[in-house]
């Protein structure tokens, strides 16, 4: 019998919200931005983009998605000078947000 003590899972499942840091920070004039809080984005901030794009962490779809549910608030610029481990390490979460519950533990062990 499966308890929720027995169960993990990355906290984009547990909550709404994940926190992730950067390997390579992003510097804006003084201001150094070491971690993303991305929250689960409800269905009108998927205006325009296509959920299986969003499901292959297509690059072009995260340059749209990720300025509207992040904080803080990254650019369309940010994303696109991501070092690709932070982009991957952020397109990993909202690919957890997308996956019903019951599916992100095998996403996670994949």
């Amino acid at each position: 019998m499966t308890t929720p003590e027995s169960i993990t899972a990355s906290p984009a499942a547990q909550t709404d919200t994940a926190v992730v840091p950067l390997d390579t920070p992003i510097q804006r004039g003084e201001q150094t931005i070491s971690s993303v809080t991305l929250r689960k984005p409800k269905a009108g901030e998927l205006r325009g983009l296509s959920l299986s794009a969003l499901m292959r962490v297509d690059v072009d779809s995260l340059q749209v998605l990720l300025p509207r549910i992040s904080t803080p608030t990254l650019t369309k610029f940010d994303v696109a000078n991501l070092d690709p481990v932070d982009l991957v390490a952020l397109g990993g979460e909202v690919l957890a947000f997308l996956l019903p519950k019951g599916q992100v533990q095998d996403f996670l062990n994949a």
